[in-house]
């Protein structure tokens, strides 16, 4: 009886060989709201921007961008919206913070520094690794933009899976 043989993709002899391309510069950020309101549907609101890799443009989000983002979700909300930011800078620039006292429909809070676990959204994108975008090999970049858009349209379609990303941080949403 002879031992049973390992088997490679490569012939005997030969190191396996993968090409991998060189731009490494590529970059895509997300910018997303989970919205809850008591008796009504949980909405997910988000707005992809991918880094081009030219050096003049702006890698993520700017602060333009997330004031377009409030206003954007404000139209497709159609009333007041309280605002639970993370610390990040952009969130907490003085433009923006102008701005947002400037509007009496926008209400923002700030969680703790290093708080991750109460940010809903952090499920959201945990959701999204786990899930769209595990074991597969972007080779355009335009995949990655396709499965990341599907991967976040499927989320907004199963509101039990934004409900299960507020239960977990803790928090409840209630009259104030």
């Amino acid at each position: 009886m002879t031992p049973p043989q390992a088997k490679t993709w490569s012939q005997r002899g030969h190191t396996p060989v993968v090409r991998v391309r060189g731009r490494s510069r590529r970059r895509m950020s997300i910018a997303a709201l989970t919205c809850y309101e008591p008796g009504h549907r949980s909405r997910l609101i988000y707005r992809p921007h991918r880094d081009d890799g030219r050096r003049d443009g702006r890698k993520g989000f700017s602060r333009r961008d997330y004031r377009d983002l409030l206003i954007a979700a404000h139209q497709q909300l159609g009333g007041p919206i309280v605002l639970v930011w993370d610390n990040l800078n952009v969130h907490k620039a003085a433009d923006l913070r102008q701005w947002a006292a400037a509007r009496e429909w926008l209400t923002i809070n700030y969680l703790p520094p290093y708080a991750p676990d109460l940010d809903p959204v952090e499920g959201i994108w945990s959701l999204l690794r786990r899930g769209w975008l595990s074991n597969v090999a972007f080779s355009p970049p335009n995949t990655l933009d396709q499965r990341i858009r599907r991967g976040l349209r499927l989320i907004q379609y199963r509101s039990h899976l934004m409900d299960g990303c507020l239960d977990e941080t803790g928090l409840a949403i209630g009259p104030a």
